[in-house]
């Protein structure tokens, strides 16, 4: 893989220990690259990942609307990490089906209150793939 575009995107977290299991347990991440207080986490699908960077507080999460979003491989995918979420008292939102192109996702909550969106159907690599206009990707 090149490393070309964007790479990645950093969180501030208090325990880097719990952010890491939330990842893999949530999003299927997994570490990359550790050192002292600084964790790199990706799901290997792409040259992306999220740095995790351990501080004393998270004075601003990623809070919605503003999220991580995470494609799962089919709607019951979604509904059990949104069981999952619930039991945990993680679940913000959803599951909700909104139709094309933003399919049927939930928001769950992270340790540090940072948002990931898990969802199915959102179709983000045909509508980057696609030639775009003006107005978006072109109907197929």
């Amino acid at each position: 893989m090149k490393d070309v575009g964007l790479t990645h995107i950093a969180l501030p977290v208090t325990d880097l220990d719990a952010a890491i299991a939330f990842y893999a347990k949530y999003a299927g991440m997994q570490t990359v690259h550790r050192r002292p207080r600084v964790a790199w986490i990706s799901d290997r699908t792409r040259p992306f990942v999220i740095v995790l960077m351990e501080t004393t507080e998270v004075a601003h999460p990623l809070a919605p609307v503003a999220h991580l979003g995470v494609a799962c491989e089919s709607r019951e995918e979604v509904d059990r990490l949104c069981e999952l979420a619930r039991s945990e008292e993680r679940l913000i939102d959803g599951p909700m089906d909104y139709g094309d192109p933003v399919g049927y996702w939930a928001f769950v909550r992270d340790p540090d209150g940072h948002t990931l969106e898990v969802s199915f159907g959102q179709e983000v690599g045909l509508a980057v793939q696609s030639p775009a206009s003006p107005a978006g990707p072109r109907a197929r």
